[in-house]
């Protein structure tokens, strides 16, 4: 099972892309709704995957990376960021800063399972 670390504020997002990844059967899902919880929840939960959501109130997807890059243990973990405001020079940036991959909301539930583990295998 590949452990998925999903942060994301929005409810519905956080449960259709749930149902999305436990229907492939491949996944081990955690969501938290702020970066705040992700960090909390990293310090007891390595995963091999994080999918961020880019605007949060409180710290954003970008922040709450960059925190997470700071710890041995997830240094090296893919990132792949989902935002709505995918333009061209903002995914360079969330690239440059280590992300594996960046999906545009609104994202396929059909397709999801299949991009994280393509993003997973080019990284």
């Amino acid at each position: 099972m590949i452990k998925l670390l999903h942060v994301e504020d929005d409810a519905d997002i956080r449960e259709i892309a749930l149902m999305a990844l436990e229907l492939s059967g491949d996944f081990d899902v955690v969501q938290c709704e702020t970066g705040e919880a992700a960090l909390k929840q990293v310090q007891s939960y390595t995963p091999d995957v994080i999918l961020l959501d880019m605007m949060m109130p409180g710290m954003t997807g970008r922040q709450t990376l960059e925190k997470m890059r700071e710890m041995d243990s997830l240094r090296d973990v893919p990132a792949i960021f989902m935002t709505a405001r995918a333009q061209h020079n903002e995914i360079e940036e969330l690239r440059d800063l280590g992300a594996a991959d960046v999906i545009s909301k609104p994202f396929d539930p059909i397709a999801l399972a299949d991009q994280v583990k393509a993003a997973m295998q080019a990284n």
